[in-house]
């Protein structure tokens, strides 16, 4: 009964004018910026958060949240049709969605990635509503030495679990940590690296990295490439949409096992929808009784995947808004916007913020809904878009993104640093350093300290405490865990390498 209650306040709130109008600003501009190729949800938010400021909470929330899925659709889009994907999550639709678009059936792969998206995202809801006030429930036995275990956890997970290596990834959580502690600190009132600048007094806004790190980042990264894939052009008739229908009413296997992988490891700190569309398209080509025709154009390798990418989005929302523990990047976009707002994500944000939390789960339905009712009319209008020249499109792109780190503090201070952000992020992204972990680095350093600070007053100083309270304990253990297989797993990985070099030299 409870459900039913909460539901009905969630959908007053989502349906107010306001909300419904931020709702649908939110996707149709998500999903228009994400069309264009090279940009992505993770750039999308970081350039658009500033223009949500000045709304209340929940409205900002609510339009943050169909940004997010808004843009994942059109990263969808540019793999379809024109093989780039505007995020990782969204590289394994290329493999059978533009193969698809070649063979002149774009409109339909774009109608299955579509409707699998909005089934799958439709389900996790669901499983949200029911799971995260028993999460919340769960995590009102923490204390701040659990909190402290658990953000040790999901930064360790973010290091271990996203692509490329550890090390690199450790690196790039520690110098997340570091930028972290920059401004001033609240328990003491003393200034931390400032170097006597009070611009840095207040420390440094975590949208300016993002934007430095990943929207600037990309656009150079786009502009070094010479050429560009070969736009699919695609036209959608009525006819097209029954077709996609009576191809979708077979792929519920598909959409269905999509689902289930999306949420196991969206719900996960630091696993993400990236990892969650992969596995899902090896569940798909290894339950398939042909095999063969994956990457050839195979609905399957797209309906699973983008059920599973739509899925893992919104499982996401459990840890960040119960536990205040962000799955990956994107996530913690979402938890540094609460925190401006002045809400801290926790246990207890269901009950102290039920309109904020039933509120978005409500929006997340209508927006997914109006996903569906926008863009399988506008496909046409989406496949048109990208025909939009680089030489107008990034030097738009970089005007906006100035505007908005300015608009934060209203100083030229942060567009040096947007500056300098840039090109240490260009230099970290040749290495092949990760970007994600720094950005959770940033917006999780200052409750880790935090939590540190009180666990240690808790206990007078012993540091034993992290290891003789039970939930703590098992935290820490899962950490160490995770820590052994991703070293484990990294030699192994060495020794097949050095395996496959000594038989390629001895042939």
């Amino acid at each position: 009964m409870d459900l039913f209650a909460n539901l009905s306040l969630g959908f007053s709130v989502a349906l107010s004018p306001a909300n419904l109008l931020y709702c649908l600003v939110g996707v149709t501009v998500g999903t228009l910026i994400g069309v264009l190729p090279g940009i992505g949800p993770m750039a999308t938010i970081a350039i658009l958060l500033p223009v949500t400021f000045g709304l209340d909470p929940v409205a900002a929330l609510i339009m943050l949240a169909g940004i997010y899925y808004g843009s994942m659709y059109g990263s969808a889009i540019t793999s379809i049709l024109l093989n780039t994907p505007g995020h990782a999550a969204s590289a394994v639709v290329c493999l059978d969605g533009y193969p698809l678009a070649r063979n002149g059936q774009g409109g339909l792969a774009l109608v299955i990635s579509a409707l699998s998206s909005f089934v799958g995202g439709s389900l996790a809801i669901i499983l949200v509503m029911t799971f995260a006030p028993m999460v919340a429930e769960f995590g009102l036995r923490f204390s701040s030495p659990e909190y402290f275990s658990m953000l040790i956890l999901g930064l360790t997970a973010a290091a271990g679990l996203s692509q490329g290596s550890f090390i690199k990834g450790i690196a790039m959580v520690l110098l997340g940590l570091g930028i972290g502690t920059v401004g001033t600190d609240l328990t003491s009132g003393v200034q931390r690296f400032t170097f006597d600048n009070w611009n840095l007094a207040d420390g440094i806004n975590f949208v300016i990295l993002a934007m430095g790190f990943f929207a600037v980042t990309e656009i150079v990264f786009n502009l070094e490439q010479k050429g560009r894939s070969t736009l699919v052009h695609t036209r959608f008739a009525m006819a097209d949409l029954t077709a996609a229908v009576r191809s979708f009413a077979r792929m519920w296997g598909a959409v269905l096992r999509g689902f289930g992988i999306g949420f196991t490891f969206g719900a996960l700190p630091g696993s993400g929808p990236t990892i969650a569309t992969f596995v899902a398209y090896s569940a798909e080509k290894s339950v398939a009784r042909d095999s063969s025709r994956f990457g050839k154009g195979a609905l399957e390798g797209v309906a699973g995947p983008e059920s599973a990418n739509n899925s893992a989005s919104i499982a996401g929302l459990i840890p960040t808004l119960t536990l205040g523990v962000p799955g990956d990047a994107i996530m913690a976009m979402m938890l540094g916007a609460l925190l401006i707002f002045g809400i801290t994500p926790g246990p207890g944000v269901i009950v102290d913020e039920p309109e904020l939390f039933w509120g978005l789960v409500a929006s997340l339905w209508i927006g997914n809904v109006l996903l569906l009712a926008l863009n399988i009319p506008l496909i046409g209008v989406w496949a048109r878009v990208l025909t939009i020249p680089y030489k107008l499109l990034y030097p738009s792109i970089l005007l906006f993104i100035c505007i908005g780190v300015f608009s934060i503090n209203n100083r030229t201070f942060d567009i040096g640093l947007l500056a300098l952000f840039s090109v240490v992020g260009y230099v970290l992204a040749k290495l092949d350093f990760p970007a994600a972990p720094v950005l959770l680095g940033l917006i999780l350093g200052p409750m880790i300290e935090d939590h540190l600070r009180r666990a240690l007053l808790m206990g007078r100083g012993d540091f034993s405490m992290f290891f003789t309270r039970p939930i703590s304990a098992i935290l820490l253990l899962a950490t160490l865990g995770i820590v052994i297989y991703v070293i484990v797993s990294t030699i192994q990985q060495a020794r097949q390498a050095r395996a496959r070099d000594e038989t390629e030299v001895r042939q």
